[in-house]
C-alpha cells in the first residue's frame, strides 16, 4: 500500500474535514455561495427574472468571427434603479418592443451568468412585453395591450 500523507485511521474525520473545509476556498463555486456574492452583484439579486422600464433601443455589434447588429434595449430595474442591456430573442422583435415599455428579463444562458455567444457584454434577455410573452407577440397569435 502507498504511502499517503493524509491522516488515516479511525479519529481522522476532525482533521479530513478541517482540512476538506479549507481547500474549498478555492474553488469559485463554494466562494460566490458562502459569501453571497450573487445577492450583492448581481443586478438580479440572485433572483430569476425582474421586471424593468425600457429606457432606449440599442444595437450591438456581435464578436468575431460573425458580423451583425444584435438588437437589445437597456433596461432600469424596478427592484433597484440599475440599468441593464437585455437581447431582444425572435426575428423583428423590435417593433414590438417600445420606450417606457415594461419588460420582464432573464439570464440568456452563458456559462456561470455570463455572456453568451457572440454577445458582448449582454447578460439578460427579454421574455415578456407589458405582460405578454415575446414570442406570442412576433408569431401574431397576440396584441401587445395599450398603455
Amino acid at each position: 500500500m502507498a504511502d499517503s500523507k493524509s491522516p488515516r485511521g479511525q479519529f481522522a474525520a476532525r482533521k479530513l474535514r478541517r482540512n476538506r473545509s479549507g481547500s474549498r476556498w478555492s474553488e469559485r463555486s463554494y466562494l460566490i455561495r458562502e459569501l453571497n456574492l450573487k445577492e450583492k452583484f448581481d443586478p438580479l439579486m440572485g433572483s430569476p427574472q425582474a421586471r424593468g422600464i425600457v429606457l432606449e433601443k440599442v444595437g450591438v455589434e456581435s464578436r468575431q468571427p460573425n458580423s451583425a447588429v444584435r438588437k437589445c434595449v437597456r433596461v432600469q430595474l424596478i427592484k433597484n434603479g440599475k440599468q441593464v442591456t437585455a437581447f431582444l430573442p425572435g426575428d423583428g422583435s423590435l417593433n414590438y418592443v417600445d420606450e417606457h415599455d415594461e419588460v420582464i428579463i432573464e439570464g440568456i444562458g452563458g456559462t456561470l451568468g455570463r455572456s453568451m455567444g457572440d454577445l458582448p457584454g449582454v447578460r439578460y434577455k427579454v421574455t415578456k412585453v407589458n405582460g405578454v410573452p415575446l414570442n406570442l407577440l412576433i408569431t401574431g397569435k397576440k396584441q401587445k395591450p395599450v398603455r
